[in-house]
């Protein structure tokens, strides 16, 4: 990453502007290639490497979040906060929920104080499947 990234952001262009609603129009992490067939089936021309440039715009600037799914693919989400969060999120539909974890916070700053290490940074997220995902499987909640 150079050092121009964070005071000269890329232009909004019609196809940037088109990226960001789209993941301002849902709640659930999307990889860039769903995003990409949601802005073909919207009528939006743009193109899988713009929105991958997009993407990793808006995630560098702090506009959107990124997590790597089970099989290792990145996914991204507009957040409603900008303060360091973590995230549970159902496998099999998506859905996202921002949550705090003091405890997880705690624990990271302790490892690594016990380990002579500061500046601690780490990622958590939870995954699970939701009460909507199970009452469709006929599962109890």
């Amino acid at each position: 990453m150079n050092d121009t990234t964070h005071r000269n952001p890329p232009r909004m262009t019609r196809q940037r502007a088109a990226v960001a609603d789209a993941l301002g129009d849902t709640d659930e992490f999307r990889s860039a290639q769903q995003l990409h067939e949601l802005l073909r089936s919207r009528g939006d021309a743009v193109g899988l490497a713009t929105v991958y440039r997009t993407l990793q715009a808006l995630a560098v600037g702090g506009d959107v979040d990124v997590l790597r799914s089970e099989d290792g693919e990145s996914l991204y989400r507009r957040c409603a906060r900008r303060e360091h969060h973590h995230h549970l999120v159902c496998r099999r539909c998506g859905r996202a929920v921002e949550i705090d974890g003091p405890t997880v916070e705690q624990w990271a700053a302790s490892v690594g104080a016990a380990h002579g290490f500061i500046d601690i940074d780490h990622t958590v997220e939870l995954w699970g499947t939701c009460a909507a995902c199970r009452a469709d499987d006929g599962r109890p909640n």
